[in-house]
This record gives structure tokens, sequence and C-alpha cells, in this order.
């Protein structure tokens, strides 16, 4: 049993091992949030409702009910302590597969759900799984195993362009996940990002949900606009601009792509660190959310000036190659399948 919630990346992150371990001939099953069922089911996961990650008690007690029918020899979570409590329930193995950068955080509110199972403290995970290359954390947690960060996304049919470079000049890709806040509100100020990086030589491709391209499309009439497979897409990119989410910025490393990220928050404030001290990337704090045009306007031309800089410094391409390279020799979804199959086996 596979558990995610939050956000769709969480289902990307997860979809290689629950796929690895269908492909051995484990039979699967993934528990998400309401709001993420089309997400798994679009890329070929079977899945149920569960409640979301932030209602931890209702989400325990549904799994719990969930296992009644469909008893787990092991649970597979996240940043979430809730699947350790129900493999305890269960005396299944509890495998923790954590899916970006960011160090490990508490979580509130399951102390009653402890003490009932006469727990101390959060259950120690038997296995955890860490995708993390291993030069981006300084203090590994102990035990950890490695794993190789397989990108997964929406797939469709796919163009030539989306798999093929463009001829004698870079590619940028502008993206900010399933939110895409500056297109959305922004038009103007985006605008003025692309005709910075089109007069830098680059070709612009924007990463953005059908409705938004739809909506903006004639806009951009001069720019690629729409759904992006970034795994097909991203090997492709000389440079990508986005939020700072843990897929979108696992899956970039995986292609060896420098960075350009305007973190929102902590977390991906966090992701930003990580990859600006490596040297991968460069990141430029975003306007405030309620700021004017004119704040938008010079944090578009602070974002266009570091992406100009990253795309005529090599040693930032460099350095994303050396993550890429150290991700790939990391062990594969596969092998670790099989390691699970061995902790199983030994109860």
């Amino acid at each position: 049993m596979f558990t995610v919630g939050g956000s769709q990346s969480t289902v990307f992150s997860i979809a290689p091992l629950a796929t690895a371990a269908r492909s051995a001939g484990h039979e699967i099953l993934v528990t998400a949030d309401e709001p993420l069922l089309e997400t798994a089911t679009a890329i070929g996961l079977p899945v149920v409702p569960s409640p979301h990650p932030g209602m931890p008690a209702a989400r325990l007690q549904a799994l719990l009910e969930l296992t009644r029918q469909w008893p787990a020899d092991v649970v597979v979570g996240g940043l979430s302590h809730v699947p350790g409590i129900l493999a305890t329930h269960l005396k299944a193995l509890y495998v923790r597969h954590y899916w970006d950068i960011v160090p490990l955080r508490p979580e509130p509110g399951i102390e009653p759900d402890l003490e009932r199972l006469g727990l101390t403290g959060p259950p120690e995970a038997d296995l955890f799984i860490d995708v993390c290359p291993p030069c981006l954390r300084p203090s590994p947690t102990p035990g950890a195993r490695p794993m190789r960060w397989i990108p997964r996304n929406r797939q469709g049919r796919l163009d030539p362009w989306m798999y093929t470079r463009p001829a004698g000049r870079p590619r940028v890709l502008v993206t900010a996940g399933t939110r895409n806040l500056m297109l959305h509100s922004h038009t103007g100020v985006m605008r003025q990002l692309v005709d910075q990086l089109t007069a830098a030589g680059a070709e612009v491709v924007i990463a953005a949900p059908d409705r938004a391209a739809e909506e903006f499309g004639a806009q951009f009439a001069d720019v690629r606009i729409g759904w992006v497979p970034l795994d097909v897409v991203a090997p492709t990119c000389d440079l990508a601009v986005h939020h700072g989410g843990a897929a979108t910025a696992m899956t970039l490393m995986n292609a060896g792509v420098p960075q350009l990220i305007t973190p929102d928050n902590d977390y991906s404030r966090t992701i930003a660190k990580a990859l600006g001290d490596f040297g991968a990337a460069l990141a430029v704090p975003p306007a405030p959310r309620q700021a004017g045009q004119e704040a938008y306007r010079e944090a578009v031309d602070a974002v266009a000036a570091a992406c100009r800089q990253i795309l005529s410094d090599r040693r930032f391409a460099e350095r994303a190659r050396v993550l890429a390279t150290e991700i790939g020799k990391l062990p594969t979804t596969a092998e670790m399948v099989g390691t699970i199959e061995q902790l199983a086996a030994a109860g």
C-alpha cells in the first residue's frame, strides 16, 4: 500500500517504485486525497480515496477501515507519520519513501493515536528510502538507503519538438508546477520575461495547464505554451525557471539542467539553497503576492538577469551534470523492490 497526499508531486514521486513493485508481480494499491485521484489514474496507478494528510486522525481511521478489506503486507509513506502508525497496527513492514531534498519535519496531532498503540513517538521505518543526491544532503538520515530518482508525469501524444533540442539556440523552460500564478495573474509580467529571454537568443517553453494555454495563447504566439511532459522535455533544456517544487527540481536534476528558482515558501527556499550552494542553480525572491505591477516587473528583471548569467556561465551546466551523473549511479527502483522483498521475507 502506497499512501500519498497534498500535491500531485507526491503521486509522481511514488509512481516509479509502485510500478516497479507491480512489474515484479506484487499487488499494489495507492491511497490519496480526492484531488489527486485523477492524477494517479492518469499515470496508471490503482487508487482509492483517503482524507487529506492535514487531517491525520481521519486519514488513519479511513486507512484502518480500508485494510479490513485490503490488508497490506508493506505500507509505503512519505512525510506523514500516519503510514507508520498504520503499519504498526497491521504488524506490516513500514517503508518511508522520501521524495525530495528537504529535511524531515515533525507532524502534529498524532499523539492520541500513538498512545492507543502504546508508542512514545512516531514509529521508526523498517526501510528509509532517500532519493536526494548524497552530495546535496551533507547529514544523511542514519540508515537511509539511496535510490535513483525516476521522473514520472502524465503522458500524452508527443510532438517532435518535445524530445529534440532547438538548433542553434538555448531552450528555457518556464513553469510553476500546477500553480502558474504569475501566468494567471500577471500576463504582462510574463510577457516581459519572455521578451527578455528571446532577446537573449533563447527559445522559450511555458508549461501551463490547458485552460491557461487557451486563455493566453494569443499573447504568447511566439513561444510554446501548454501541456509539457517534463520528463521528456527536461533533457532538451539548457535552463529551467520554476517555483522550487520537489518533483520539478528532482526531474531537472535528473536531466542535468541548471535551474533558476523563485521560491515562495520555506520548503522551496530549502531546495533553492541546496542547489545554489552546489552551484547548479540561482535563486531570485518572487515579488510579494500583494505587490503592485512595478514590483513584479522588478522581480522579473532580476529573474531575466539571473537567466542570462546562468546561460553565459558554463559552470552552472557543469555542476548540474555532476548531479545527474550521481543520480544515475544510485540503485534503481527494481533493486529497491528486491530489498523490500528481502525485508518482508525476514519478517
